[in-house]
Order: C-alpha cells, then structure tokens, then sequence
C-alpha cells in the first residue's frame, strides 16, 4: 500500500530528501520558475518532518502518519532516526 510506506521511516525520508532536492534544485536555478519549485518542495519537506501524510485523507486514512502505521499495522518506526539497541547494561529489568 502507497500510503502505508509514505508514512513509514523510510517513506518519510524519500519525502524529505525530494522535497530538499526540489528546494535546493530551484534555488540553484535563480529563475521564477526555479523560485516556483522551490516553494512546490516545501510541502514534501515539511509533511515528511512533522509525520503529516497528505495523501492519507485520500484513501480515507488519517492524516497523521502515526495513526496510519498503526491503523496499517506498521509497528515501531515512530520516530525518524532509529535507536540503537540498549547494551546488557542498559536493558530495563523488570521487577515483580
């Protein structure tokens, strides 16, 4: 499902790297048109940072990223830079 990977970490990340292109591409032009493409590649840039899905709504889904990977079923990819797994050490124990 389209929606599904453009909410997840990885969608996410195509969608602020395109949109970073189409800003940074745009503004290297210094052109209207370019300046126009530019304004176009913020959109993407900012939905894939603040997790906002836009095509969501269209496939009546929500909006928020975080409610279509869980309405979808894709778990654990809620932030956008993975952590590192915990050390022996550093694991929670569990008291009963």
């Amino acid at each position: 499902m389209m929606v599904g990977f453009m909410a997840s970490r990885r969608g996410r990340w195509v969608r602020i790297l395109a949109g970073a292109s189409l800003v940074v591409g745009g503004l290297a032009s210094g052109s209207a048109k370019g300046r126009k493409v530019a304004l176009v590649g913020v959109v993407p840039l900012l939905a894939g940072v603040s997790d906002v899905c836009l095509l969501g709504p269209l496939f009546g889904l929500p909006l928020r990223g975080e409610a279509i990977r869980r309405q979808v079923g894709i778990l654990g990819e809620d932030e956008l830079l993975p952590h590192p797994p915990l050390s022996e050490a550093e694991q929670p124990v569990l008291l009963h």
